[in-house]
């Protein structure tokens, strides 16, 4: 589920992840507004970048990913050497749901400017399409010039054998990524993940209980938590840990629909 990975993803990249919409009543001739101002400064300033990454901005937010990628395209033709756009490119298509798209993207950026974010980025897509390159983008996390945390290294080799169906093999790269910091959440939502396709429900609702202490916030440990619940027959605390999901991340849709389909309040 895209939900899974988005928030790994996109922590990493430089563009704002802020995904609220213009749209309701009045909001659409502001949307137009804002729209028209950016278009006229570009024709001022042609070769302004920041200004062309600012309508690529607003295209994603309305949701308009044809335009932000068309416009994207448009930029790269101004300077195909800059990693950073092809790094926005790779994230549009990946909010897109674009995986192949995405995957090129970010090898031109990589393959520009070897950067950590970079490789880190092609490395999670490598792995959620069972690219066993993702093992090498891994390696190179964790050697030469580039060296990072080897949590990320160890989250990306674990992330890769849990699509290639070896849960016991990732779980034991999960464990390894949240001995090296304790607080990465991520981790821990992908362990549980892992018990959960394992049946070992009762385990991943203990792991997710640690992290939701750690980070009271973190609402994907409280639907996970709710979904180890429903397999305990704890129907009624399922539904609380989908609500309190609800509460910290008000759009998240797969709460929604676990509490829509149990017939509770916050499935609207």
């Amino acid at each position: 589920m895209k939900k899974y990975f988005i928030f790994v993803l996109f922590s990493l990249m430089a563009l704002s992840c802020n995904n609220e919409k213009d749209s309701g009543p009045g909001k659409q001739p502001l949307a137009d507004a804002r729209e028209k101002e950016l278009m006229e400064s570009i024709s001022l300033y042609p070769d302004s970048l920041l200004l062309r990454e600012d309508l690529i901005q607003y295209y994603r937010e309305i949701g308009n990913y044809e335009r932000a990628i068309a416009e994207t395209n448009h930029t790269i033709l101004l300077d195909s050497n800059l990693a950073r756009l092809w790094e926005i490119k790779g994230s549009l298509y990946f909010e897109n749901e674009d995986s192949v798209n995405a995957i090129k993207a970010y090898e031109r950026a990589v393959k520009l400017t070897p950067d950590p974010k970079y490789i880190n980025a092609l490395g999670i897509l490598y792995a959620r399409t069972s690219n066993v390159k993702a093992l090498e983008m891994a390696n190179a996390l964790s050697t030469g010039k580039n060296s990072k945390k080897d949590k990320d290294a160890l989250f990306i080799k674990g992330l890769y054998h849990t699509y290639m169906g070896n849960k016991q093999k990732a779980i034991a790269y999960f464990d390894s990524c949240i001995a090296e910091d304790y607080t990465f959440m991520f981790a821990y939502r992908e362990k549980a993940i892992a018990l959960y396709d394992l049946g070992k429900y009762e385990e991943a609702l203990n792991l997710l209980k640690k992290a939701v202490t750690l980070q009271n916030n973190f609402e994907e440990g409280y639907y996970w938590s709710g979904k180890c619940l429903e397999k305990l027959k704890r129907t009624a605390e399922a539904i609380e840990n989908y609500q309190t999901a609800l509460f910290y991340d008000p759009e998240y849709v797969e709460a929604k629909a676990e509490l829509a389909r149990l017939g509770a309040a916050g499935g609207n």
